[in-house]
């Protein structure tokens, strides 16, 4: 039997999908990220299906009672919270575990918060990179930023309502004043969507923030290119480091792990460069 990833709302009810109630109407079970949270978006729609907790701190350990299940036939229908799992939810080890086990896997697509918020952002963002959540601090932080600025694209992160005034900060030290969207609370009675710079917008949320947040962050301009340097022919290169009164070997050495060429065949050009 298939495992079913099935996408539920991530705040308004109404946007849950025909085919995702007929896949937990019709399941065994509901692997979940927190029962009673599932337990009452079921209720809601008038189900009532065993339910089996799936925690991200415990997920790898739970998993095996799944795909036993999974083994013996059993429907499992797999949810989180909001939106879909395995995305900055729990979800990605049951579903790589059943998947290395020949499970086949069903996505029940839906709601999402990043198709959401990049959709009604009217920013340059054809080619985004989804980040989630990024590292709170430190070095990961800092190299993340740095690496996702080098790209060019569009971003797409997802924030914790108390640090969203620092990431912003963080955002504009990393990528310079580009363009921004901070969608909050999306499908939820307060819902905002707030557009400004990114100077702007960590001003304007500088205290306190309510609700769940993606930020998404225009392209800005694509990273410069740098022409590549000439590459110098072999023997040139050869000559010039002989010239300085380096050894064959050293050379040789130095020149064949540089371009990824036989040791032994650059040290016999070099010998035959002097003469011997």
């Amino acid at each position: 039997m298939p495992l079913f990833v099935v996408a539920t709302p991530i705040g308004n009810l109404g946007d849950i999908t025909a085919r995702a109630l007929e896949v937990l109407r019709d399941s065994d079970v509901v692997a979940c990220e927190d029962t009673r949270r599932t337990r009452a978006l079921l209720t809601h729609f008038g189900l009532s299906k065993p339910l089996v907790s799936l925690p991200a701190f415990d997920e790898d350990n739970r998993a095996g009672p799944l795909l036993a299940r999974l083994s013996r036939g059993d429907k499992v229908a797999l949810v989180t919270d909001a939106g879909t799992p395995a995305i900055s939810d729990p979800g990605a080890i049951l579903v790589r575990r059943a998947a290395a086990a020949g499970v086949e896997i069903v996505p029940i697509p839906g709601a999402s918060a990043v198709a959401a918020a990049v959709s009604a952002s009217g920013l340059a963002a054809d080619r985004f990179v989804f980040l989630g959540f990024l590292p709170r601090s430190g070095a990961g932080r800092a190299e993340t930023l740095a690496r996702a600025a080098a790209t060019g694209f569009a971003l797409v992160i997802y924030e914790a309502p108390g640090r969203v005034g620092a990431t912003l900060g963080d955002l504009l030290e990393a990528l310079g004043d580009r363009r921004a969207l901070v969608a909050r609370e999306l499908t939820k009675l307060h819902e905002e969507l707030a557009r400004g710079t990114l100077s702007e917008l960590a001003a304007r949320f500088s205290g306190e923030v309510r609700g769940e947040v993606v930020i998404v962050v225009d392209a800005g301009e694509p990273p410069a290119v740098k022409d590549a340097a000439p590459v110098v022919p072999l023997e040139d290169a050869l000559r010039a480091r002989l010239a300085t009164g380096e050894s064959a070997k050293d050379a040789s050495r130095a020149l064949a792990q540089e371009r990824g060429l036989s040791r032994r065949e650059v040290y016999q050009l070099a010998l035959g460069l002097l003469g011997k």
